[in-house]
């Protein structure tokens, strides 16, 4: 780990200026990417901003159309909340799969929806239910926020303040995991909201996408045989170690209708 100079901010304005003022500043919240990212001494920040100090960027709240997540609220909190679980079950169960207990009482879902892993399971609940990411200068739609591997829309010293998920009639999330990771190969997070329905995938692509044909065939009939012969292109997901691009595409539509008939209860 290199050396740099640590902060920890009382307040979002704080750590705002402090990360403009930075020459090259990087955010910590829970730091389960950041920190072996250190350690292995892939990236030297010149100043490290620990989020962790601010309280209005935790908590949760919850109203009649909405579940509003503070950005630095760690996963297991969200996995426990009885409102979370009454208002958007799928949620508390996303987050109640990530990782393992050391990971989960750590991470926080602002982190993970900022670094955009293809594997990470919040983006596809924040995709899926066409959550709203608001920051310390705007808010951004879901369906423009994820803009390829590792990216995001979040602009050169923005920071990621909460995450309303508007709350749908149902939904469900699947994954399918590595054993050894338990970061997700295929995910699945299918949702009938106000606007439609919405079909999330994580894991099997460089970041997470809708799936317009599944959409397209749930609209007409919310059930998992809906998806019977709804292809997935092989072409567009990731070959590695762990699957092959045509075990992925398969895969994607088996975790689809698995997600679908967890959204039917």
């Amino acid at each position: 780990m290199y050396e740099f100079n640590y902060h920890r901010p009382a307040s979002l304005a704080e750590a705002a200026s402090l990360l403009s003022g930075a020459a090259d500043g990087k955010l910590l919240a829970g730091g389960q990417t950041l920190l072996p990212t250190l350690k292995q001494r892939l990236a030297s920040p010149s100043d490290l901003i620990d989020l962790t100090g601010i309280a209005e960027l935790s908590g949760i709240t919850v109203s009649a159309d909405s579940v509003s997540i503070g950005a630095a609220t760690r996963h297991a909190a969200v996995a426990a909340s009885a409102e979370v679980k009454q208002a958007i079950p799928a949620l508390a169960h996303l987050a109640s799969g990530i990782g393992d207990p050391q990971v989960r009482n750590m991470g926080t879902i602002g982190g993970s929806v900022a670094n955009h892993d293809p594997a990470a399971d919040y983006p596809a609940a924040v995709l899926g239910l066409n959550a709203t990411i608001h920051t310390n200068k705007r808010t951004i739609a879901a369906d423009e926020f994820f803009t390829g591997l590792f990216e995001t829309a979040l602009d050169e010293g923005e920071i990621i303040v909460k995450i309303v998920f508007p709350v749908p009639k149902r939904a469900g999330y699947v994954k399918f995991p590595n054993p050894a990771s338990r970061y997700v190969m295929v995910g699945a997070f299918v949702a009938e909201t106000a606007g439609g329905i919405r079909v999330a995938i994580n894991g099997a692509g460089p970041g997470v996408f809708r799936h317009a044909a599944m959409e397209a065939a749930l609209a007409g009939n919310f059930s998992p045989d809906a998806l019977n012969g709804v292809k997935t292109d092989a072409k567009a997901m990731n070959n590695d170690i762990h699957a092959s691009a045509d075990y992925r595409a398969h895969l994607v539509g088996v975790i689809a209708k698995r997600a679908v008939q967890a959204a039917l209860g």
